[in-house]
């Protein structure tokens, strides 16, 4: 319909039907209502604005199009623009390589790559999967941040691990992050308690004003991820999330970003089971080169995770991993003494001072820590094993192991597939290998000119 603008408004006086769209011309504005959005299709051949905290409610079906761009408008707090898939509801975004699913601000020209800073951030809220498996809160379930307590649509959490919220898969988000209150910001993508039947892969999270990625609990796997340029962690998991997880990137602006990998175990108190244990192979994580104390990988409040065949580099800090005075309180410490927390068959290069002991250093448990740095086959280098780093758009940046790379040896294993992951299988460190960039063709960074 060209010349038109469809809107979807409310129907104040009956909440058990979803409004009718009423047709105003080309654009389609999609607001918030207490009846979400219904078992609908978004199509290609528009494009669609959210207006407000916009909700795919349990037991409707949200089906987006390869090539489909979602845009949110500004605004923060209570005026924050997010799409929210609740509890019992679905996500069907299904993008391609050829056609992804953009989601990104109101502002920004899809037909230009010089319309907007490339850091432009907080532009609009982001991305919101609930589910229903298991998190460590008491009770079960909790509330998840950027949405109201009040808002029931916001809880998450349960007792099915096997629970399926869709698939989002090729699929960009751009700009978003926008302050929903003090010190508190929409992550890019955010998963509250999302069970494993869910698909979660090729997904960019762009200039994002928080954290790239959040897991709140649950065991959704991941794979081929990309968290560029975001204000503050590139990987961020609390609350019990045991996902599999492989082929994930990372970068930060230079003198910019938080943590590599922010994990944290659970909260009130610490040593509530499950554990944050997820399992993370073939992760290629570059820091900000420059900026004072940023560290790779952080971990607290009774985190495990276990990582291997990944390359950490250009880091000014290293690994943290918290160890209480207090004996009786959980602590990544204990986790790490367990089993449950393993680095192995890692490269660290430019992180701190190049020596394990310095990447180990920043923690209160150095010596426990670097011996086990030391005995688990990984290994630092003081140069680059990429063959670039760029944080302009001048296709510098290429993440692909150059012939002769320590990289391209020395990987561990993978484990049994398990909890409904396959594992790809892949005899080198880090998320790329010598020929195939999997970034290239679907993400913004290479369409505005990053990647070699």
């Amino acid at each position: 319909m060209a010349g038109s603008v469809l809107a979807f408004s409310s129907c104040d006086d009956d909440d058990s039907q979803v409004a009718e769209p009423v047709v105003q011309g080309e654009e389609i504005v999609v607001a918030g209502t207490a009846q979400g959005i219904g078992n609908v299709t978004w199509t290609s051949n528009n494009t669609y604005i959210l207006d407000g905290l916009v909700f795919v409610n349990e037991g409707q079906t949200l089906t987006i199009e390869p090539g489909t761009v979602i845009k949110g408008k500004p605004g923060e707090g209570e005026e924050a623009s997010a799409l929210i898939v609740a509890r019992g509801g679905k996500i069907m975004a299904q993008g391609t390589p050829e056609k992804p699913i953009i989601f990104t601000a109101e502002e920004d020209d899809l037909n230009s790559t010089t319309d907007m800073p490339l850091d432009a951030n907080g532009r609009w809220g982001g991305v919101i999967i609930l589910g229903k498996a298991s998190i460590n809160r008491t009770g079960g379930e909790a509330s998840i941040e950027g949405i109201s307590t009040l808002e029931r649509r916001g809880l998450y959490g349960g007792s099915n691990d096997a629970d399926n919220s869709g698939v989002f898969k090729y699929v960009s988000i751009r700009h978003a992050g926008t302050l929903i209150g003090a010190n508190n910001e929409i992550n890019g993508l955010t998963m509250g308690g999302v069970g494993s039947g869910t698909t979660i892969e090729y997904v960019e999270v762009f200039a994002n004003q928080d954290d790239g990625f959040e897991w709140f609990g649950g065991t959704v796997n991941t794979r081929y991820l990309v968290s560029a340029f975001c204000g503050d962690d590139m990987f961020d998991y609390d609350q019990g999330w045991r996902g599999m997880n492989q082929f994930w990137f990372g970068i930060y602006n230079e003198n910019a970003g938080g943590t590599g990998g922010e994990f944290d175990g659970g909260s009130n108190p610490d040593d509530v089971e499950p554990f944050s244990i997820p399992t993370i192979y073939n992760a290629t994580i570059i820091g900000s080169r420059t900026k004072a104390g940023q560290n790779a990988v952080m971990l607290v409040d009774n985190a495990g995770g276990k990582i291997h065949n990944s390359v950490f580099g250009d880091f000014t800090g290293g690994i943290v991993v918290e160890d209480v005075a207090d004996a009786g309180t959980g602590d990544s410490r204990q986790r790490l003494e367990s089993g449950d927390l393993v680095f192995g068959n890692n490269i660290f290069f430019n992180v701190n001072n190049n020596t394990f002991a310095g990447i180990a250093g920043v923690a209160a448990n150095q010596d426990y820590l670097l011996a086990h740095l030391e005995a688990n086959n990984n290994r630092v280098s003081a140069t680059s094993v990429l063959t670039g780093i760029s944080r302009t758009n001048n296709k510098g940046l290429n993440p692909l192991l150059p012939t002769g790379s320590a990289a391209l040896t020395g990987a561990a294993a993978l484990p049994a597939n398990a909890n409904n992951f396959t594992w790809t299988p892949a005899t080198y460190v880090g998320a790329f290998n010598g020929t195939n960039n999997w970034m290239k063709g679907w993400t913004y960074l290479d369409k505005l000119g990053y990647l070699q």
